[in-house]
């Protein structure tokens, strides 16, 4: 069983889809993350081992190799792929409760903020590591957030800014959300931020990469 959830991890880490995906020119043509999943479920591999034991796996060591500036946003983004073909075989044992997500999280870039690169690498890598995230898009007003987190009880709460113009529209939406649920976590990341800013403003985490802010969930989630 190890074997095949290595393998798995691999393909997740290596951004290896399936056997027809060219990509990475050293696993082609061999079995990709998409039908290793699939065997793995049909050999009897209990759905959450291969979450917790293979994509898991794979994700974390992609989100740590990015944050040590090993691999770049496209292997990232392969790496997401090579994921999301394999979570398509989840899919229906999420639905019924079979398998557990470790939690959710609501993210978003705000309200007066249209850059979303930083957003989508942070969803895709907490994705990958367990976490349900819904992803709110961008120019996300302080009024979508609340709406969110009251559908949603006990969800994280991440919000991005890349502009330092829009810096003070997540000091604002930060206010609100604490204002109404004082106790929902709220983390916030983006170029212009730092963590005495994160701080000033009332929010409970601050992280410069994707990867980083997975650790500090898994800790609250522990």
């Amino acid at each position: 069983m190890n074997d095949i959830l290595e393998q798995i991890a691999l393909c997740v880490e290596n951004g290896k889809i399936n056997q027809k995906s060219p990509y990475p020119p050293s696993m082609k043509g061999q079995l990709g993350a998409d039908e290793l999943t699939l065997q793995a479920l049909e050999e009897g591999v209990a759905p959450t081992d291969v979450l917790s034991k293979g994509l898991i796996v794979g994700m974390g060591r992609i989100g740590v190799k990015f944050r040590e500036n090993k691999v770049f946003v496209p292997q990232v983004l392969m790496s997401a792929k090579a994921m999301n073909g394999a979570m398509a075989h989840l899919k229906k044992y999420f639905l019924d409760g079979s398998v557990k997500r470790k939690g959710k999280i609501i993210i978003g870039t705000v309200e007066g903020d249209l850059h979303d690169i930083g957003k989508n690498l942070v969803s895709m890598i907490a994705e990958g590591n367990g976490y349900e995230v819904i992803d709110l898009g961008v120019d996300v007003p302080a009024e979508k957030f609340i709406e969110a987190i009251k559908m949603n009880p006990g969800a994280f709460v991440g919000m991005s800014a890349l502009l330092t113009t829009t810096m003070a529209n997540m000091e604002k939406i930060n206010k609100i959300i604490k204002s109404e649920y004082p106790e929902v976590i709220t983390c916030v990341g983006g170029a212009p931020l730092n963590n005495e800013f994160a701080k000033k403003i009332g929010a409970d985490y601050y992280t410069d990469e994707p990867q980083a802010l997975v650790e500090i969930l898994d800790k609250l989630v522990a």
